[in-house]
């Protein structure tokens, strides 16, 4: 027994080296190629303004944002030949007007490059998108969820797809009045903002299709989840949903999509597979669109959970760690604690007669990790 364990050990070890010396970088010859190909992201809207964003292709080594498509030339036909142009905005934005556009009907997009390709989505069938019923939330052990509810009494929808926009309210708890600055503590001349707001896009593909039930119902969707800790949760969070009736192709689009980018990374996960959507190049074979142009409306609804609604049990603390006050004003050592970059005052503080007896101060991280987010208020808070 005790010879058979080295051997094992030895074999082992043989079996790692041998891995190791096997395993080479892959890089496909497509992965350096400067080819870049049109993406299209955007659907007809039926109940309200519709926009189009056009943007190209890039090295996935490049760095920032993808290239736009400027001075394009879009418009929207009809089945029975009725054209809406689009106007063009900035960074590869078009836009039209609510247009009078029949649910039923078929719609397609035309473009056109400033390089002299035209491009066209496939006529889809436009579909009018339900109201939400309802957005919801639950508390759990863990946190809590958002769940969207909604219906077709017709069965005309069955394909159901969602997007949200969070947003959060943000009280500082530093808001500092003084700055150092060339050795000597002064009053800041612009304030801090007492309330901030933040918002993020959803980026998950939330899907969901009752081909399989007896009535056309969604119920109880979970949205999003968040933690008993959520910065968000603090003091008071929104978050507006939008819903989009889907077509059947429309649908297995996305489902693909979601496929292709967020169920990888482990050995039970589907391959990726090759998508590009329903834009098709009319004048070049070799020129390949990316992107699926629907015809739908849209619904919306919004939610507002205040600090208040939640369970006492496990409301989010608002205490802050690594604040330091000193509790002096001469100038060398002012100069000594704020001189580092890693201290900064807060405020100044005088005694019950009125004379300056120091500076309330805090490390550096501690002011910066709660004085981000916007000042403008959103017009639809309450």
């Amino acid at each position: 027994m005790r010879a058979i364990l080295p051997l094992l050990a030895r074999l082992s070890l043989l079996w790692s080296l041998l891995l190791g010396s096997c395993i080479e970088p892959y890089l496909p010859e497509d992965i350096g190629s400067t080819r870049s190909f049109l993406v299209v992201d955007g659907f007809i809207n039926l109940s309200g303004p519709t926009t189009i964003r056009l943007s190209r292709t890039y090295d996935v080594k490049a760095g920032g944002q993808p290239p736009a498509e400027l001075r394009a030339a879009l418009y929207i036909e009809s089945e029975n030949g009725q054209r809406y142009p689009l106007a063009e905005g900035a960074d590869g934005v078009y836009t039209a007007a609510p247009l009078p556009l029949v649910a039923g009907n078929q719609y397609r997009l035309h473009i056109t490059t400033e390089a002299g390709l035209l491009y066209a989505s496939e006529f889809v069938q436009a579909k009018a998108t339900p109201p939400i019923d309802s957005v919801t939330w639950r508390p759990s052990a863990n946190g809590l969820t958002v769940y969207v509810n909604a219906h077709d009494d017709t069965r005309a929808t069955q394909y159901y797809r969602w997007e949200f926009q969070e947003t959060w309210e943000i009280k500082p708890l530093l808001v500092p009045t003084v700055a150092y600055i060339n050795r000597s503590v002064r009053p800041i001349v612009t304030p801090y903002p007492e309330l901030c707001w933040a918002s993020q896009l959803s980026t998950p593909i939330q899907l969901s299709k009752t081909t399989a039930l007896t009535q056309d119902v969604v119920a109880d969707y979970p949205l999003i989840s968040m933690s008993t800790t959520s910065q968000r949760l603090l003091r008071k969070y929104s978050i507006l949903v939008k819903q989009y009736a889907q077509t059947p192709q429309e649908y297995q689009y996305w489902e693909q999509l979601q496929k292709n980018t967020e169920n990888i990374g482990t050995l039970f996960d589907p391959l990726p597979s090759q998508l590009t959507g329903n834009v098709k190049c009319l004048n070049d074979g070799q020129e390949l669109a990316l992107g699926y142009v629907g015809a739908h409306g849209i619904s919306e609804q919004r939610l507002f959970i205040g600090r208040d609604q939640l369970p006492r049990a496990w409301r989010p603390l608002t205490g802050y760690e690594d604040c330091i006050p000193p509790d002096t004003v001469e100038l060398s050592a002012i100069h000594n604690i704020f001189g580092g970059n890693k201290v900064v005052p807060v405020r100044a503080v005088y005694t019950t007669g009125g004379a300056l007896r120091g500076y309330t101060s805090a490390t550096k991280d501690c002011v910066d990790c709660r004085l981000r987010g916007t000042s403008v208020r959103p017009s639809f808070w309450q």
